[in-house]
């Protein structure tokens, strides 16, 4: 244990709203410092200006983000039309400004409509994405622009709504991890003849982590305790296991089990959450191996 590390520190995931103005990096950091051990990261980063859901793995827990990687998004974003930014939302220099009468929110939304499905999207070159192990954002920021190939993204909805400033309009979208919400915005301006960036972020849900249950960092500056899921709730996102005492024993050194041991089928994908026999604490996840047998990805002890 490092002199860092508060013998009491919590092993689990909390949901922290992150604001405006922080990087997720920043919101671990603090959350190490508020929580009391080195072992804090997040399942996916969350841009400075946006606000709202960012899930954070605490402990051993870390170890269980990978499987949070992958979760569906729903944000909810204000678009100004008229204005086209180099980093395409409210945080970048202005490039162009087109002469656009304010659109009809008819128009927009059929639009909008346009960009829901199997997309393919160029990262902007103010992103986290890596290229030859570079960040974006740092090519950016010393004046190189680098050829980004598109990568595929799913929207499931890209709903518009009006704003009294005919100007801008709000937005809710539902859309596969990876989306870039700017590069919509960004699309959404060029549909319409003009352009456009967002002013405007706020990430409601990762998969089955709603806003509603996300803690300020002032409240969990006050008893962070208090908001530590625990690891159990990794079920939110795959099928659980209750195993007995003797599988527990052979699970805990890491064994490679036949399905059958787990009363599992051979159609039957996983991963699994492997709960000890009173359903209140995760031993393990596995995962599909060979044959008709499952190893462990992740061993809690």
């Amino acid at each position: 244990m490092s002199r860092s590390e508060r013998p009491d520190a919590p092993v689990g995931f909390v949901v922290v709203d992150k604001p405006s103005g922080w990087t997720s990096h920043d919101v671990v950091a603090k959350c190490r410092g508020i929580l009391g051990t080195r072992k804090v990261g997040h399942s996916g980063t969350l841009d400075p200006m946006a606000t709202g859901v960012l899930v954070l793995g605490v402990g051993r827990a870390t170890k269980l983000l990978a499987f949070l990687s992958g979760l569906p998004k729903t944000y909810d974003a204000t678009i100004r039309f008229g204005v086209e930014t180099d980093s395409l939302d409210a945080d970048g220099a202005v490039t162009v400004t087109h002469d656009m009468a304010p659109p009809p929110l008819d128009r927009v939304r059929a639009a909008a409509q346009t960009l829901t499905g199997d997309l393919q999207q160029v990262p902007p070159m103010v992103s986290a994405k890596k290229v030859d192990g570079v960040r974006l954002h740092e090519l950016a920021r010393r004046g190189e622009v680098v050829d980004r190939a598109a990568v595929p993204v799913h929207v499931d909805r890209f709903d518009v709504g009006a704003t009294d400033d005919p100007m801008v309009f709000t937005a809710t979208v539902g859309c596969s991890a990876g989306t870039y919400i700017r590069v919509l915005a960004a699309d959404l301006g060029h549909a319409l003849g003009g352009g456009a960036h967002l002013i405007g972020l706020r990430r409601s849900a990762v998969g089955p982590f709603p806003i509603e249950e996300a803690a300020t960092l002032e409240q969990l500056q006050a008893d962070g305790q208090q908001f530590v899921m625990p690891p159990t709730t990794i079920t939110r996102v795959m099928e659980s296991v209750e195993i007995d005492v003797a599988t527990a024993i052979d699970v805990g050194h890491g064994k490679v089990l036949d399905r059958s041991r787990l009363g599992l089928g051979a159609d039957d994908a996983g991963p699994w959450a492997l709960l000890g026999g009173d359903g209140g604490s995760l031993l393990a996840v596995y995962a599909a191996h060979r044959g008709d047998t499952v190893k462990p990805s992740f061993v809690m002890i």
